[in-house]
């Protein structure tokens, strides 16, 4: 039984060994990948590589904080930013404003439903007793707008990030005027509920 011959291989054809030197950009490739894995190896043999930027033995936690604070000090760079240094923007505090409102309406959601579970008696009569102290309606339609306006302004801000996920007014003058709308609405919406 005779085998046949293999077909002749085409110049720069995929299969073949011949082909590989004749292809610049692959032989390049196996060039630096050959060096990258030397030198990989070399550095995971070789463990002064790896004392080069080990902190001394000698040094304890507390000292490594003082070099570093030292250093920072004396090259007078500026600090990171945090709260205490930016200048603060209608958006920032609108954003500070928005998780606070969301904080607060997340808590007075739970401590609701955990006073419903686990207080006595009924929620007619804790109304009820409200109701007993006569307490005037100036004073219960301030109650009332304190307690419905982080709903209402988290409601609203919600919407306009809705808008900015969308794509909407992004810009710096409309993010400002987006942000007035907000407030204005807020506290109209607030008022006509604290008036019902």
């Amino acid at each position: 039984m005779t085998v046949p011959p293999a077909p002749p291989q085409r110049e720069g054809q995929h299969g073949s060994r011949a082909s590989f030197p004749s292809r610049p950009e692959l032989k390049m490739a196996a060039l630096l990948l050959r060096h990258v894995g030397r030198h990989c190896l070399r550095a995971h043999l070789n463990s002064q590589l790896c004392l080069r930027n080990a902190v001394p033995l000698g040094t304890t936690a507390k000292e490594e904080m003082e070099r570093f604070w030292n250093k920072n000090t004396s090259s007078n760079r500026p600090v990171s930013p945090h709260i205490s240094i930016y200048s603060w923007s209608l958006p920032m505090v609108m954003s500070i404003c928005h998780r606070g409102t969301g904080v607060a309406l997340s808590g007075g959601v739970s401590l609701f439903g955990l006073s419903a579970l686990l207080l006595p008696g009924s929620f007619e009569s804790y109304l009820m007793f409200v109701k007993s102290l006569s307490l005037g309606p100036a004073l219960i339609h301030t109650a009332k707008f304190v307690l419905v306006f982080p709903l209402m302004y988290h409601t609203w801000n919600g919407i306009r990030h809705l808008m900015w996920d969308l794509g909407k007014g992004l810009a710096i003058p409309q993010v400002e005027q987006s942000g007035v709308a907000v407030l204005v609405l807020s506290v109209l919406s607030s008022v006509g509920l604290a008036a019902m």
